[in-house]
Protein backbone atom coordinates (compact mmCIF):
# COMPACT_ATOMS: atom_id res chain seq x y z
CA UNK A 1 0.00 0.00 0.00
CA UNK A 2 1.32 3.01 -0.80
CA UNK A 3 1.56 6.10 1.62
CA UNK A 4 3.47 9.66 2.08
CA UNK A 5 6.78 8.07 2.74
CA UNK A 6 6.85 6.13 -0.36
CA UNK A 7 5.84 8.99 -2.29
CA UNK A 8 8.22 11.03 -1.27
CA UNK A 9 11.00 8.88 -1.19
CA UNK A 10 10.64 7.35 -4.74
CA UNK A 11 9.76 10.32 -6.62
CA UNK A 12 6.35 9.03 -7.28
CA UNK A 13 4.83 12.79 -7.09
CA UNK A 14 7.38 13.65 -10.30
CA UNK A 15 6.11 10.51 -12.52
CA UNK A 16 2.54 11.87 -11.43
CA UNK A 17 2.83 15.18 -12.85
CA UNK A 18 4.49 13.55 -16.25
CA UNK A 19 2.11 11.11 -16.33
CA UNK A 20 4.37 8.20 -16.43
CA UNK A 21 2.41 6.19 -13.28
CA UNK A 22 -0.29 3.19 -14.07
CA UNK A 23 -4.13 4.12 -13.65
CA UNK A 24 -4.01 2.22 -10.20
CA UNK A 25 -0.90 4.10 -9.03
CA UNK A 26 -2.64 7.44 -9.92
CA UNK A 27 -5.60 6.42 -8.16
CA UNK A 28 -3.53 5.91 -4.60
CA UNK A 29 -1.86 9.18 -5.16
CA UNK A 30 -5.22 11.46 -5.91
CA UNK A 31 -6.36 9.83 -2.86
CA UNK A 32 -3.28 10.75 -0.43
CA UNK A 33 -3.64 14.33 -2.03
CA UNK A 34 -6.94 14.62 -0.70
CA UNK A 35 -6.41 13.53 2.63
CA UNK A 36 -3.31 15.23 3.14
CA UNK A 37 -2.81 18.86 3.05
CA UNK A 38 1.14 18.99 3.39
CA UNK A 39 1.51 16.70 0.72
CA UNK A 40 -0.95 18.80 -1.52
CA UNK A 41 1.00 21.47 -1.11
CA UNK A 42 4.40 19.77 -1.69
CA UNK A 43 2.56 18.46 -5.02
CA UNK A 44 1.57 22.10 -6.42
CA UNK A 45 4.64 23.23 -5.89
CA UNK A 46 6.09 20.50 -8.02
CA UNK A 47 3.72 21.03 -10.84
CA UNK A 48 4.39 24.85 -11.01
CA UNK A 49 7.88 24.18 -10.65
CA UNK A 50 7.32 22.01 -13.74
CA UNK A 51 4.83 24.19 -15.61
CA UNK A 52 7.46 26.95 -15.53
CA UNK A 53 10.18 24.85 -16.44
CA UNK A 54 8.25 24.10 -19.29
CA UNK A 55 7.54 28.08 -20.63
CA UNK A 56 11.54 28.53 -20.11
CA UNK A 57 12.38 25.99 -22.45
CA UNK A 58 9.20 26.32 -25.05
CA UNK A 59 10.05 26.57 -28.76
CA UNK A 60 7.54 28.38 -30.30
CA UNK A 61 6.24 26.53 -33.43
CA UNK A 62 6.13 28.27 -36.93
CA UNK A 63 2.68 30.03 -37.90
CA UNK A 64 2.78 27.82 -40.42
CA UNK A 65 2.15 24.85 -38.40
CA UNK A 66 -0.31 26.68 -36.12
CA UNK A 67 -2.53 27.81 -39.17
CA UNK A 68 -2.61 24.02 -40.97
CA UNK A 69 -3.71 22.45 -37.38
CA UNK A 70 -6.45 24.59 -37.47
CA UNK A 71 -7.29 24.10 -41.08
CA UNK A 72 -7.42 20.23 -39.60
CA UNK A 73 -9.59 21.17 -36.92
CA UNK A 74 -12.04 22.55 -38.94
CA UNK A 75 -11.60 19.98 -41.92
CA UNK A 76 -12.06 17.17 -39.62
CA UNK A 77 -15.28 18.94 -37.68
CA UNK A 78 -17.12 19.71 -40.89
CA UNK A 79 -16.89 16.24 -42.13
CA UNK A 80 -17.91 14.94 -38.19
CA UNK A 81 -15.00 12.79 -37.98
CA UNK A 82 -13.72 12.47 -34.40
CA UNK A 83 -10.08 11.09 -35.33
CA UNK A 84 -7.98 13.48 -36.78
CA UNK A 85 -4.69 12.28 -38.64
CA UNK A 86 -2.08 14.51 -38.33
CA UNK A 87 1.13 13.92 -40.35
CA UNK A 88 4.14 14.76 -39.37
CA UNK A 89 5.03 17.56 -42.60
CA UNK A 90 8.41 17.34 -44.32
CA UNK A 91 10.08 20.37 -43.45
CA UNK A 92 13.04 19.90 -45.63
CA UNK A 93 11.73 22.24 -48.76
CA UNK A 94 10.84 24.64 -46.12
CA UNK A 95 14.92 24.97 -44.64
CA UNK A 96 16.01 24.45 -47.88
CA UNK A 97 14.19 27.27 -49.02
CA UNK A 98 15.45 29.32 -46.30
CA UNK A 99 19.15 28.11 -47.01
CA UNK A 100 18.73 29.02 -50.48
CA UNK A 101 17.40 32.38 -49.82
CA UNK A 102 20.18 32.96 -46.62
CA UNK A 103 22.96 31.94 -49.37
CA UNK A 104 21.07 34.63 -51.97
CA UNK A 105 21.64 36.94 -49.17
CA UNK A 106 24.85 36.76 -48.52
CA UNK A 107 25.92 36.69 -52.27
CA UNK A 108 23.92 40.31 -52.91
CA UNK A 109 25.95 41.78 -50.10
CA UNK A 110 29.11 40.41 -51.07
CA UNK A 111 28.42 41.85 -54.39
CA UNK A 112 27.33 45.07 -53.42
CA UNK A 113 30.48 45.10 -50.82
CA UNK A 114 32.75 43.86 -53.77
CA UNK A 115 31.22 46.77 -55.76
CA UNK A 116 31.55 49.36 -53.08
CA UNK A 117 35.20 48.37 -52.73
CA UNK A 118 35.72 49.08 -56.31
CA UNK A 119 34.42 52.33 -56.37
CA UNK A 120 36.23 53.60 -53.23
CA UNK A 121 39.86 52.01 -54.86
CA UNK A 122 38.86 53.93 -58.17
CA UNK A 123 37.71 57.16 -55.59
CA UNK A 124 41.29 57.27 -54.14
CA UNK A 125 43.12 56.07 -57.69
CA UNK A 126 41.57 59.44 -58.36
CA UNK A 127 42.48 61.45 -55.54
CA UNK A 128 45.84 60.06 -56.04
CA UNK A 129 45.92 61.01 -59.59
CA UNK A 130 44.79 63.86 -58.66
CA UNK A 131 47.56 64.77 -55.84
CA UNK A 132 50.09 64.39 -59.03
CA UNK A 133 48.66 66.11 -61.28
CA UNK A 134 48.22 68.95 -58.20
CA UNK A 135 51.84 68.58 -57.25
CA UNK A 136 52.98 68.56 -60.81
CA UNK A 137 51.10 72.03 -61.18
CA UNK A 138 52.68 73.41 -58.11
CA UNK A 139 56.09 72.40 -59.06
CA UNK A 140 55.89 74.40 -62.48
CA UNK A 141 54.50 77.41 -60.94
CA UNK A 142 56.95 77.36 -58.62
CA UNK A 143 59.74 76.91 -60.99
CA UNK A 144 57.77 80.01 -63.13
CA UNK A 145 57.78 81.75 -59.86
CA UNK A 146 61.67 81.14 -59.67
CA UNK A 147 62.50 82.37 -62.48
CA UNK A 148 60.42 85.05 -62.95
CA UNK A 149 62.08 86.53 -59.45
CA UNK A 150 65.61 85.59 -61.06
CA UNK A 151 64.53 87.74 -64.56
CA UNK A 152 63.05 90.95 -62.05
CA UNK A 153 65.87 90.84 -60.09
CA UNK A 154 68.55 90.48 -63.07
CA UNK A 155 66.67 93.50 -64.70
CA UNK A 156 66.17 95.50 -61.87
CA UNK A 157 70.07 95.27 -60.58
CA UNK A 158 71.63 98.33 -60.28
CA UNK A 159 74.63 97.17 -62.14
CA UNK A 160 72.61 95.82 -65.27
CA UNK A 161 72.88 97.50 -68.58
CA UNK A 162 70.31 97.92 -71.01
CA UNK A 163 71.27 97.51 -74.54
CA UNK A 164 68.70 97.50 -77.92
CA UNK A 165 69.26 95.33 -81.03
CA UNK A 166 67.46 96.50 -83.61
CA UNK A 167 66.48 94.89 -86.94
CA UNK A 168 68.27 95.17 -90.05
CA UNK A 169 67.00 95.39 -93.75
CA UNK A 170 66.21 91.77 -93.90
CA UNK A 171 63.88 92.16 -90.94
CA UNK A 172 63.54 96.16 -90.19
CA UNK A 173 60.29 95.81 -87.73
CA UNK A 174 62.63 93.59 -85.12
CA UNK A 175 63.33 95.14 -81.88
CA UNK A 176 64.78 93.23 -78.97
CA UNK A 177 66.00 94.69 -75.48
CA UNK A 178 68.72 93.24 -73.94
CA UNK A 179 69.80 92.92 -69.77
CA UNK A 180 73.32 92.23 -69.63
CA UNK A 181 75.10 91.91 -66.11
CA UNK A 182 79.35 91.60 -66.36
CA UNK A 183 79.42 91.40 -62.24
CA UNK A 184 76.03 88.37 -62.16
CA UNK A 185 77.21 87.25 -65.78
CA UNK A 186 73.72 87.39 -66.85
CA UNK A 187 71.90 88.46 -70.02
CA UNK A 188 68.48 88.89 -69.96
CA UNK A 189 66.05 89.51 -73.52
CA UNK A 190 62.83 91.10 -74.30
CA UNK A 191 61.02 89.26 -77.50
CA UNK A 192 58.30 90.97 -77.63
CA UNK A 193 58.70 93.01 -81.02
CA UNK A 194 60.43 90.00 -82.48
CA UNK A 195 58.25 88.99 -85.26
CA UNK A 196 56.92 85.41 -85.15
CA UNK A 197 58.70 82.65 -86.83
CA UNK A 198 57.03 79.09 -89.00
CA UNK A 199 57.71 75.95 -87.29
CA UNK A 200 60.40 75.10 -89.55
CA UNK A 201 62.61 78.01 -88.09
CA UNK A 202 63.85 79.70 -84.83
CA UNK A 203 65.82 82.55 -83.88
CA UNK A 204 69.52 82.33 -82.44
CA UNK A 205 71.12 84.63 -80.30
CA UNK A 206 75.46 84.66 -80.39
CA UNK A 207 78.14 85.93 -78.69
CA UNK A 208 81.36 87.66 -80.88
CA UNK A 209 84.09 87.17 -79.04
CA UNK A 210 86.99 88.41 -81.10
CA UNK A 211 85.65 87.56 -84.14
CA UNK A 212 83.88 83.98 -83.49
CA UNK A 213 80.05 83.56 -82.64
CA UNK A 214 79.73 81.63 -79.88
CA UNK A 215 75.94 80.06 -79.03
CA UNK A 216 73.95 81.46 -76.51
CA UNK A 217 71.35 79.56 -77.06
CA UNK A 218 68.07 79.21 -79.05
CA UNK A 219 65.20 81.81 -78.52
CA UNK A 220 61.68 80.34 -77.17
CA UNK A 221 58.38 81.04 -79.19
CA UNK A 222 56.43 80.59 -76.13
CA UNK A 223 58.08 83.52 -73.73
CA UNK A 224 58.45 86.91 -74.28
CA UNK A 225 61.48 87.31 -71.53
CA UNK A 226 64.14 84.76 -71.00
CA UNK A 227 67.52 84.49 -69.78
CA UNK A 228 70.20 83.31 -72.10
CA UNK A 229 73.61 82.19 -71.65
CA UNK A 230 76.25 84.67 -70.95
CA UNK A 231 79.33 84.62 -72.17
CA UNK A 232 82.49 86.57 -71.23
CA UNK A 233 84.42 89.14 -73.25
CA UNK A 234 81.69 88.99 -75.74
CA UNK A 235 82.55 92.14 -77.80
CA UNK A 236 78.33 92.22 -79.54
CA UNK A 237 74.90 90.44 -78.96
CA UNK A 238 73.73 88.49 -82.39
CA UNK A 239 70.20 87.28 -83.70
CA UNK A 240 69.75 85.08 -86.44
CA UNK A 241 67.23 83.15 -88.51
CA UNK A 242 68.50 79.14 -87.90
CA UNK A 243 66.68 75.66 -88.84
CA UNK A 244 64.00 75.03 -86.04
CA UNK A 245 66.15 73.43 -82.97
CA UNK A 246 68.97 75.88 -83.61
CA UNK A 247 72.36 75.33 -85.47
CA UNK A 248 76.00 74.37 -84.15
CA UNK A 249 77.23 77.66 -86.53
CA UNK A 250 75.54 80.85 -87.00
CA UNK A 251 73.86 81.37 -90.54
CA UNK A 252 75.57 84.67 -91.13
CA UNK A 253 72.97 85.61 -94.42
CA UNK A 254 69.87 85.46 -91.96
CA UNK A 255 71.43 88.10 -89.41
CA UNK A 256 68.43 89.89 -88.60
CA UNK A 257 69.54 92.24 -85.60
CA UNK A 258 72.60 93.22 -83.87
CA UNK A 259 74.16 95.51 -81.43
CA UNK A 260 77.55 96.47 -79.95
CA UNK A 261 78.63 96.26 -75.83
CA UNK A 262 80.50 99.02 -74.96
Amino acid sequence: MMDKKMLLENGLLAQYVLGELSAQEREQIEQLLASDAELKAHFDQLEADFEQLGQENAITPPALVKSQLLDSIKSSASNDTKVVDLKPKDNSKWYLGLAASVAALLLVGSFWMYNQLNDVKQQLQTVESNNTELNTTIEVLNKELQDTNTLYTAIVNPDTEQYILKGNALLPEAKVVSYVNHKTKSVVINTERLPKLDANHDYQMWADVEGEMINMGVISKDKNLMTMAYIDRAESLNITIEPAGGNDHPSVEKLVTNVYLN
